[in-house]
C-alpha cells in the first residue's frame, strides 16, 4: 500500500519539443516558448505535468510538440 501512494504522489511529467519558428507570432507566444526553457528550434525539455504547465502549451500547442511520460 505505501509503495503505491508513494507512486501516485511521483509527479507526471511531460516532454515538450519545440517544433516550429515563433516566428511571425505575437510577442506573448514568443515570451510563453522561452518561459517554458526553450532557447532553440528542436529543443527538448522535460517539465511537471502541472495545470500551470499544461496552459502555456496549450498557448503555443500550434509551435510544440508533448509527449507524456
Amino acid at each position: 500500500m505505501a509503495a503505491k501512494a508513494a507512486k501516485e504522489q511521483e509527479s507526471k511529467k511531460i516532454r515538450i519539443t519545440w517544433v516550429k519558428s515563433a516566428i511571425g507570432y505575437k510577442q506573448n507566444q514568443k515570451d510563453t516558448i522561452r518561459a517554458l526553457g526553450l532557447r532553440r528550434l528542436h529543443q527538448v525539455v522535460e517539465k511537471e505535468d502541472t495545470p500551470t504547465i499544461r496552459g502555456m502549451v496549450h498557448k503555443v500547442r500550434h509551435l510544440v510538440r508533448v509527449e507524456e511520460l
